[in-house]
């Protein structure tokens, strides 16, 4: 092989990255492949679960039950309409009868009961023309899928003199999985052509405009072979594929429309190819690892809480954001290496110039420069301005009202949210959001009579069912006054773990999974705040030598996520909007959307920060000016951080426009965080803040600033800046 002689200013990883572009693609060609045939399938290995603490009380109670009482914890209903006769029909009961009984000898259903087995009114419609059949499918979330996909077809529809329709939890999940699945598909078919679309926009060059698309397919594809990987160690929520698909093609564009952008720059200047890639991957090359690992510490904060739904967008999301800046640091170089000034090619733009020259290099970004200009005179009416509108946007938030995901993430014509909902409108006292109290131990009759007499002495009891005693072990049913999961129930809870009794009792049920993931994440969100703000803190001094920026960073981009807060709660808890986007508000936000969100919108904000602060520093390191650093920064990535936003937000929206409601709210959430923290925070307050903040903006400590020297992120050449803060050391020394 022949030897490349490199300029002197390319360093070691741009020779290694360079030096066999054909077989890297290739490699990663293979590789790519290979993640096809090891991701096939992984959507139908992931849960639709995971809201629940596995350490909590009401976990193990709900465990304890399924093993010792598996009729108490029902996850298929057959609702059975009699049309205009009675439940109580001769003809309807022996009909429904000879459903329960054929039910009961489904393999792999247990726990069959029914109103005419029971009587008991809760099974009964208050119209009398509908009841209940309950039963339970064993087995993990994807046995009990299975089950029901063999056995409901054989129940739903017209049986004779009645008609049948199939809920519960377990018909929920399955909706929910196979509605997930589809609206990916139709996401990606929208979101792909429009991204291509808009970056030929942005390049011209449709070869240009092809890299970012190429990276963002690797990244998710790769992705999904990790995550069927994990699949055979833990569960896996299957949201998460949602987070996969939108980050690996918006943060693959992100970071390939910096370096494409970058080398492009460099090409106009006359440098060489291999120069030209050397200096790209010196500057806008380390932005984007020091981005990935700010976006990755944002994710990994998940980790800290037990859910697995919310451990599940920490697994993709820290993956397909490795992948992605590794695609764009290892194969993008090799492409552009191949490329060369044929980067540039097929410009799809010429067509509608009619003549008209491109602007020089230098002179593109003139808005955004004058808009810098502007902001940073009229500084304290921008910061204040701004902030004010912010906080205004998130006042809503205030109000939050936190419940759980139920049938009403689904769409209102979907099977099981109808079947759910006959029950929460027609059935007496919500009999499928009754609370469960376990009870373990010895016990004589007359105690289980007195401790059900306490129970139904409390305030928020409509009634007590019970108990059903096996062995050592007994549980009695209480039925809450109002909806399963409002505040008197959640009260309800507790009151009832603090009733006296000759045994132990554990409370489970749907109010009682609420109460203790609330806990679960209270307890745990300190650790991931402080995690998070410690980590960025660190990775921020290290991109710019400041003790000021990173502070102003991180408060910045939490202000930049009030907007998509408050937005949250005014359309999807109040349930404003909802028929223009097609959803069914159940009066509350589902308790770990908020913290998944608040991750993930975190993380994409410090994307664009860092985007903008690594270009302010270069400038500052060079000339040493502040305003013309802010000003030459914006300049150069203003457009830039717009069109990357854009972009993730149709990616975003495109995810939004599922049919399942959480999905919709974090696609439609997360897309207006990343268009008001790019066209607001750092268009108009950041600048403004930097202006207020002055010189002392790049002020640090002497042994600080000597470490940033060691260990931080340096783009530009030593320059002014560097200098002076040298001077100002020396001359800090002979004072000493």
């Amino acid at each position: 092989m022949t030897e490349v002689n490199a300029p002197p200013r390319v360093g070691r990883w741009t020779r290694f990255v360079t030096a066999r572009p054909r077989l890297s693609l290739l490699v990663a060609l293979v590789l790519t492949a290979l993640a096809v045939l090891a991701g096939s399938g992984v959507a139908d290995r992931l849960g639709a679960g995971g809201w629940e603490d596995p350490a909590a009380e009401s976990t193990r109670a709900t465990k304890a039950l399924e093993r010792e009482f598996p009729g108490s914890q029902p996850n298929l209903l057959l609702l059975v309409d009699a049309g205009d006769a009675s439940v109580d029909d001769p003809a309807v009961t022996a009909r429904a009868k000879s459903l329960a009984d054929r039910l009961a000898s489904e393999r792999g259903v247990t726990g069959i009961g029914s109103y005419w087995q029971s009587g008991t009114p809760a099974l009964r419609a208050e119209d009398g023309h509908e009841a209940l059949i309950a039963a339970r499918i064993t087995g993990d979330e994807k046995t009990a899928g299975e089950t029901l996909e063999r056995i409901a077809p054989q129940y739903r529809g017209v049986r004779g003199p009645v008609e049948v329709t199939v809920g519960g939890p377990v018909a929920v999940r399955h909706e929910m999985q196979t509605i997930i699945q589809e609206d990916l598909t139709r996401a990606e078919l929208i979101a792909l052509p429009v991204t291509l679309v808009l970056l030929v926009m942005v390049f011209g060059s449709a070869v240009a405009a092809l890299l970012p698309l190429g990276i963002g397919i690797v990244a998710i594809l790769g992705t999904n072979a990790i995550l069927r990987g994990l699949t055979e160690l833990t569960d896996v929520s299957v949201f998460a594929i949602n987070l996969t698909t939108a980050l690996g093609l918006g943060l693959a564009v992100d970071y390939a429309l910096f370096i494409v952008r970058r080398y492009r720059e460099e090409l106009s200047t006359g440098a060489e190819p291999l120069t030209a890639i050397g200096t790209t991957l010196r500057t806008a090359g380390r932005t984007v690892l020091f981005s990935a690992l700010t976006v990755a510490v944002s994710l990994a904060a998940m980790l800290v809480f037990p859910q697995y739904f919310l451990r599940s967008f920490a697994y993709a999301g820290i993956a397909v954001v490795l992948l992605a800046a590794a695609a764009a640091l290892i194969l993008l170089p090799a492409a552009l290496t191949l490329l060369g000034h044929r980067v540039n090619a097929l410009d799809l733009r010429r067509v509608f110039r009619r003549g008209h020259r491109p602007k020089p290099a230098g002179e593109e970004g003139r808005t955004w420069a004058r808009t810098a200009t502007l902001v940073m005179r009229r500084a304290p009416f921008f910061a204040l301005g701004t902030t004010a509108v912010l906080v205004l946007l998130g006042l809503p938030f205030l109000g939050v009202k936190f419940g759980t995901a139920d049938d009403r993430q689904l769409p209102s014509t979907s099977e099981s949210h109808v079947v759910q909902q006959h029950i929460r409108e027609g059935f007496p006292g919500s009999p499928d959001g009754g609370l469960e109290v376990l009870a373990e131990g010895r016990a004589t009759e007359a105690q289980y009579g007195a401790y059900k007499e306490r129970i139904a002495g409390l305030p928020d009891v409509q009634r007590v069912d019970g108990p059903l005693v096996k062995g050592d072990s007994a549980y009695f049913t209480v039925l809450p006054k109002g909806e399963a999961v409002d505040d008197p129930a959640q009260r309800l809870v507790g009151e009832l773990r603090e009733v006296r009794a000759p045994f132990d009792t554990e409370v489970t049920g749907t109010a009682a999974v609420l109460v203790d993931s609330k806990d679960a994440i209270g307890e745990r969100l300190p650790l991931a705040a402080v995690f998070i703000t410690i980590v960025t803190l660190l990775l921020v001094f290290l991109l710019t030598g400041s003790v000021l920026i990173p502070i102003q960073a991180v408060v910045l981009n939490a202000l930049s996520l009030t907007a998509m807060f408050g937005a949250v709660v005014w359309v999807f808890q109040d349930g404003h909007l909802s028929g223009l986007l097609g959803f069914t508000s159940p009066g509350s936000i589902e308790t770990t959307l908020p913290v998944l969100m608040f991750c993930v919108a975190f993380g994409l904000s410090m994307d664009y920060g860092v985007f903008l602060l690594s270009r302010i520093k270069e400038e500052y390191d060079h000339t040493g000016d502040h305003d013309q650093a802010v000003r030459h920064g914006l300049q150069r990535t203003g457009g830039l951080i717009t069109a990357a936003a854009v972009i993730l937000a149709v990616v975003m929206v495109a995810i939004g426009t599922s049919r399942v409601t959480n999905t919709k709210m974090l696609g439609l959430g997360i897309a207006l965080a990343v268009l008001m923290d790019a066209m607001i925070v750092r268009s108009l307050l950041v600048p403004a803040v930097m202006r207020l903040t002055g010189r002392a903006t790049w002020w640090a400590p002497g042994p600080l600033r000597r470490f940033h020297e060691r260990f931080g992120l340096s783009e530009g050449e030593p320059g002014p800046a560097k200098e002076t803060a040298e001077a100002r050391d020396k001359v800090g020394a002979s004072h000493a």
